[in-house]
């Protein structure tokens, strides 16, 4: 799924204004329900103040998390500060699940024990009217930047103004039933809201949980960042690809399949080419690591391999040993090593190509293998001159 490139910064700013704007809303909004609450005795409407108060201490927190969490990585932080999003998210999940609950304590309390409310003002009508849609326009607002950044932490924000604005609802439906002489009517409306309060809570922390422990992404998503592959036509496959959130952000490991006759600049160039195409398709893709392969080895236990191969070093120190009368072997000019399985067989073996200079004489490579010993891991041996003619 794609959609146009906003650069980090930009996205910085952006989530920045909607914050300040529900700072300031939050902020005013408490300050006008104390105040009109106080003026006409009204109990829910200096409940809902206060609750507007504590919503300001959420706001500093999401503000905070939103520019610290999308600072670049540092010595310190080499996979950046996203987390900071993850576990402010978590902590709005558990205010909202307090909030909700607080509020199924008081509606059950008030319809047991039977209380009345009293007469409503309409001036605290008007004030809990203005308090629902300007959280409710904040909402909307909200929730179209965190959709276009993907921010789980703007998300939840978004969701903490609608269960405002469904508390200044509950406030409305009470005091409006108060002229009709349905007092119950509040409790019933608090209750009913805060269960759906107390599920966006309980999925905001869900969700916040599942990303600290490094849930993958959604089959369907993966499918997506495979089929990537399908348009780089030196690639010839690919597996063990791992995705995982970190705010919002993803973080993505993967190894790609080459032919295993070409150079690693040539192979590191066809990686490079398939990160280019998945930050067009993802461009919220900010971490991505890919491992070169020459086989699939995908089937094989993780971190173990079927057998450990010599490395350069060490097939140097064995030929020195047993080639150094060979003037093949003191004039040559390059050793090629080419890893590779052999098709049906689970063992690997190592072929060597050695270039010579034009003049330098040839030894078979029967008698070549003979004099290293034969090591099971041995596989051809070819020699190049410099005309290109082979022996």
């Amino acid at each position: 799924m794609s959609h146009p490139s906003i650069s980090p910064r930009s996205q910085q700013r952006e989530a920045q204004r909607v914050n300040l704007a529900t700072v300031f809303t939050d902020a005013l909004l408490a300050l006008i329900k104390l105040v009109v609450g106080s003026l006409t005795f009204s109990n829910a409407l200096i409940a809902d103040g206060i609750h507007s108060l504590a919503d300001l201490l959420t706001d500093i927190i999401v503000m905070g998390a939103t520019h610290f969490g999308r600072r670049a990585p540092d010595h310190d932080h080499p996979y950046g500060h996203g987390r900071i999003e993850t576990m402010a998210s978590l902590w709005l999940g558990v205010v909202l699940s307090v909030v909700a609950g607080a509020i199924i304590w008081e509606s059950v309390q008030q319809l047991w024990l039977g209380e009345s409310a009293h007469y409503a003002s309409i001036w605290a009508v008007a004030a809990t009217i203005v308090a629902l849609v300007a959280k409710e326009a904040l909402f909307h607002w909200t929730m179209r930047i965190a959709k276009r950044q993907q921010s789980p932490l703007l998300e939840a924000s978004a969701w903490h103004s609608r269960s405002d604005s469904l508390s200044s609802l509950i406030v409305l439906v009470g005091l409006v039933g108060t002229w009709f002489g349905l007092f119950w009517l509040d409790s019933v409306a608090a209750l009913l809201v805060a269960l759906l309060v107390a599920k966006i809570g309980f999925d905001t922390l869900w969700q916040a949980g599942r990303e600290l422990i490094d849930t993958g992404l959604p089959e369907d998503q993966l499918a997506e960042l495979r089929a990537c592959a399908n348009n780089i036509p030196d690639l010839k496959g690919l597996h063990d690809l791992r995705a995982r959130r970190i705010g919002g952000d993803i973080s993505l490991d993967v190894h790609l399949q080459v032919e295993s006759d070409i150079s690693v600049t040539e192979a590191h160039e066809i990686g490079m080419a398939f990160t280019a195409r998945l930050r067009q398709q993802r461009d919220c893709l900010r971490d991505i690591t890919f491992h070169i392969d020459y086989e699939n080895d995908a089937a094989e236990e993780w971190g173990v391999t079927t057998r450990l191969m010599p490395l350069r070093s060490e097939i140097t120190a064995l030929l020195d040993h047993c080639w150094k009368e060979l003037p093949c072997w003191r004039e040559h000019i390059h050793l090629g090593l080419q890893y590779r399985r052999l098709p049906g067989e689970p063992t690997r073996r190592i072929d060597l190509d050695i270039y010579l200079p034009e003049e330098t004489p040839a030894t078979p490579s029967d008698t070549l293998r003979t004099l290293a010993g034969s090591p099971s891991w041995l596989g051809d041996i070819r020699l190049w001159h410099a005309n290109d003619q082979t022996q």
